[in-house]
């Protein structure tokens, strides 16, 4: 779809909870951006943060058909593929929160569309955006264990879904943009403990290149940790995504002399950045230049692929352990 060059892109945002709230106010401080309206179906919050961010309030995304060039659908995930189909099959680009979807189905569905028409799907991964993980990708060759660590305090946002949706998958996410590789085999476990949904989870999963990947995600834990190592030929490498800080240890040789002979160990910290601004910067981007987004709808499709069978063996698993 061609957007008018010498206007403003005209971006929506649906929903107007605690994450929408924030894609409002990014978008209100962009120049190039006229943001055309809130939707929420509690007309009085759309109100509250549309009087805040000086646009309109409406109850029904369909209201926003012909008003926008683009949207952040930031809504609860069952919500997510009417409403980005909606605007898809009316020529409106879309970045949808992570999960893209509920099902492969579906996502398949949105891809399709988009594709057929020139449009844009951008999905929600917001860890593409640290400055950590952006920092790694000149320095993660061909890895062949990673071990990684998401853990929260409880919150009832997000508990409406498995833990695996809401927070594995941001590590899922960052592990196959890593490897690079088909998965060969997933051993998953996990349990609900203050929610319907599962709460804690791990992942074993296993790459046809040979590498393997251990994935926890908590959110009953009673700190915030989000860290994630990786080991590969030459060198170890661990971060810190909360501290923007990374370890290499290689046989380089550069950075410091280190205990072990012939490897030298390099400390890197970044100062903490708005993600999420950088995030909608690149949607808005690809959205006026027509350039492939940074995460694209296949990506977004891959790491729900990847946390659907996650979910699947965890079912599984609990069965069999319920049938004895």
């Amino acid at each position: 779809m061609a957007k008018l060059m010498n206007k403003k892109l005209r971006v929506g945002v649906i929903g107007s909870g605690y994450l929408g709230k924030f894609h409002a106010e990014k978008y209100a401080r962009m120049n190039e951006i006229d943001l055309a309206g809130i939707v929420d179906t509690n007309i009085s919050v759309a109100s509250a943060v549309a009087e805040r961010f000086h646009t309109k309030a409406y109850k029904s995304h369909k209201e926003l058909f012909e008003k926008v060039d683009a949207v952040s659908i930031v809504v609860p995930t069952p919500s997510h593929f009417a409403i980005s189909k909606d605007f898809l099959e009316n020529d409106v680009d879309v970045l949808i929160e992570k999960p893209m979807t509920t099902t492969l189905k579906e996502a398949d569905e949105l891809i399709r569309i988009a594709e057929s028409r020139g449009l844009i799907i951008q999905v929600g991964h917001l860890e593409r955006f640290n400055p950590a993980v952006i920092a790694l990708q000149d320095v993660v060759k061909k890895p062949m264990f990673i071990e990684s660590h998401r853990l929260s305090l409880f919150h009832e946002r997000g508990a409406d879904v498995s833990v695996v949706l809401d927070l594995m998958i941001h590590d899922i996410d960052i592990i196959l943009n890593f490897v690079c590789s088909d998965i060969k085999s997933i051993h998953a476990a996990g349990v609900p403990v203050i929610s319907k949904h599962v709460d804690i989870a791990n992942a074993r999963l296993e790459f046809e290149s040979g590498c393997i990947a251990n994935v926890t995600a908590s959110r009953i834990s009673t700190k915030q940790e989000r860290k994630i190592r990786l080991f590969q030929k030459d060198a170890y490498i661990s971060v810190d995504f909360a501290n923007q800080d990374i370890t290499v240890i290689n046989q380089n040789g550069d950075g410091e002399i280190g205990p072990i002979p012939g490897m030298g160990i390099k400390r890197l910290s970044f100062t903490d950045s708005d993600h999420l601004w950088d995030e909608l910067v690149s949607f808005v981007k690809s959205a006026i230049s027509r350039e492939v987004p940074k995460v694209t709808g296949q990506m977004g499709r891959n790491a729900l692929k990847t946390a659907l069978s996650i979910m699947d063996q965890i079912k599984k698993n609990s069965s069999r352990l319920l049938s004895k």
